[in-house]
């Protein structure tokens, strides 16, 4: 685990880090309130995580993921992305139950959208009780209504609508931003499989819809459509 740290601080860019803490809104009171960034690509953590995932067990992912630096939670994250991709049902089992146990550290958008698919999504995809998704999506925590609805992206590519359609309505009067925009990318995933099912699901809740959601979802709307849905001409 050390050595994983050095390579993380080997590839510090402090002028991409100064960016980064302004876009993921690390300022007082903001959803990333005292988020510490190293200035690392996505691509180069990485690699890190693939080279790190076979030396770090579990409890050091642990460790990792208590620590204040965005790169180094997101670095442990994807090493447990890794071990479920090639672990076997047991493996499978720890890495989304201590996943699910950790969610307070599963803190920032793009952690959870970087992982939470493939790992709590691939392993319901593969069983008929999804009921933890509606549970998170109750939860008072923002990071955890954001799993439970992307998480669903996985079910989306194997055409299976009916939870994430199930959870977007009851996340339709969620008060965040970031809520309102992840509903709208799950629905437009939808679309593109079946333009036709996005399109019910938009007239039937369209008054409850929230205007980020909405610009989202119809996105890949040809532009008619487009305007007709913006102006609410159903």
């Amino acid at each position: 685990m050390e050595q994983l740290r050095r390579d993380l601080r080997e590839l510090v860019n402090e002028e991409k880090a100064k960016v980064m803490q302004r876009f993921f809104k690390t300022g007082f009171g903001q959803y990333g309130e005292c988020d510490v960034f190293l200035g690392l690509t996505v691509p180069q953590q990485r690699k890190i995580a693939q080279e790190a995932s076979k030396r770090v067990c579990i409890a050091e992912i642990g460790i990792l993921l208590g620590s204040e630096i965005h790169e180094e939670r997101l670095v442990a994250l994807l090493i447990l992305v890794d071990k479920f991709r090639k672990g076997s049902g047991e493996l499978r089992d720890l890495v989304y139950n201590f996943y699910l146990e950790n969610t307070s550290r599963v803190n920032n958008w793009d952690l959870v959208d970087l992982t939470a698919p493939k790992i709590v999504g691939e392993y319901l995809l593969e069983r008929n009780n999804r009921d933890v998704l509606f549970r998170l999506a109750l939860s008072e925590n923002l990071w955890e209504r954001r799993i439970a609805i992307v998480s669903t992206y996985s079910f989306i590519r194997a055409r299976q609508f009916d939870d994430t359609l199930k959870i977007s309505k009851m996340l339709l009067e969620d008060s965040h931003d970031l809520i309102h925009k992840a509903v709208g990318w799950m629905l437009r995933e939808i679309g593109k499989r079946d333009e036709k099912v996005l399109e019910d699901f938009l007239i039937d809740n369209y008054p409850h819809l929230p205007r980020t959601t909405l610009r989202y979802a119809i996105e890949r709307f040809e532009e008619g459509k487009r305007l007709r849905f913006l102006r609410g001409e159903l």
